[in-house]
């Protein structure tokens, strides 16, 4: 007799919780919000068999869905608020992908791939869409549409970058540790200063859609805010990567 699904449910999300990516340079919303709510739908499509890919579409689906209601609908309170929703299940999503992986024994180049190219589609996307929702709807500065233009070469630049790096430390460390909890964590205090840069910060911000100028006054900041970050990390990520491989031994 097969186990019941609440027990498997149960089972699943008790088995992820100690398989945790290391909270090490993880913002406050991802660490806190996102990977817990991320784990339990990853319970959920275990229990209903879908495989990792499966729940990456399922994660594009409603990311560019969201994106698609902020590029092509007027921008009011009610928009925003499903909008957000939409984001927020997405990125929730993008964090189960990987969960229910790990539940599986393990990724797939391939899964990793195609996580990453929607991930970066959606980046450029999303402020492409704010930038045509300014232009017709807001009442702005024509240099005003020069700020979502520039958070999208940012925030690509700085996504890039970040998975280079990963795919780098990894190289240099010459394993894939970069799943298990316990090999490094970050204090709550650094998670809440880095939040700016949280790509679940972005998400909630969009319910304010339908309130322009609050929602105007919130991204500028955090277009500056990930502007600012993206100047400090990369060329502390460039000295680490530097003087890591300094220290490999030399090939004979």
């Amino acid at each position: 007799m097969s186990e019941p699904a609440p027990a498997r449910y149960r089972e699943a999300v008790h088995q992820l919780a100690s398989m945790q990516k290391t909270s090490k340079g993880a913002p406050a919303y991802s660490r806190f919000v996102n990977r817990p709510l991320g784990r339990r739908l990853a319970a959920l499509a275990h229990v209903a068999g879908l495989s990792p890919d499966q729940v990456t579409v399922l994660s594009a689906l409603a990311t560019f869905s969201g994106i698609a209601l902020v590029a092509f609908v007027p921008p009011t309170l009610a928009v925003g608020i499903v909008v957000a929703a939409l984001l927020v299940l997405g990125y929730a999503l993008d964090s189960a992908d990987g969960q229910v992986a790990r539940l599986r024994g393990g990724g797939s180049p391939a899964g990793e791939w195609l996580d990453h190219v929607i991930d970066a589609a959606k980046i450029g996307l999303l402020h492409l869409a704010v930038l045509a929702s300014w232009h017709r709807s807001f009442e702005l500065p024509e240099a005003m549409l020069l700020v979502p233009l520039g958070f999208l070469v940012v925030q690509s630049v700085l996504f890039f970058a970040m998975v280079l790096t990963d795919l780098l430390r990894r190289s240099l460390r010459g394993r894939d540790d970069h799943f298990m909890a316990g090999d490094g964590s970050s204090s709550v205090v650094y998670s809440l200063a880095v939040v700016p840069t949280d790509y679940g910060l972005m998400c909630l911000l969009f319910a304010l859609l339908g309130w322009h100028a609050g929602f105007v006054v919130g991204y500028s900041l955090l277009a500056a805010a990930m502007a600012g970050f993206t100047l400090l990390a990369l060329p502390k990520w460039y000295l680490e990567l530097r003087r890591a491989s300094r220290a490999l031994p030399a090939s004979e």
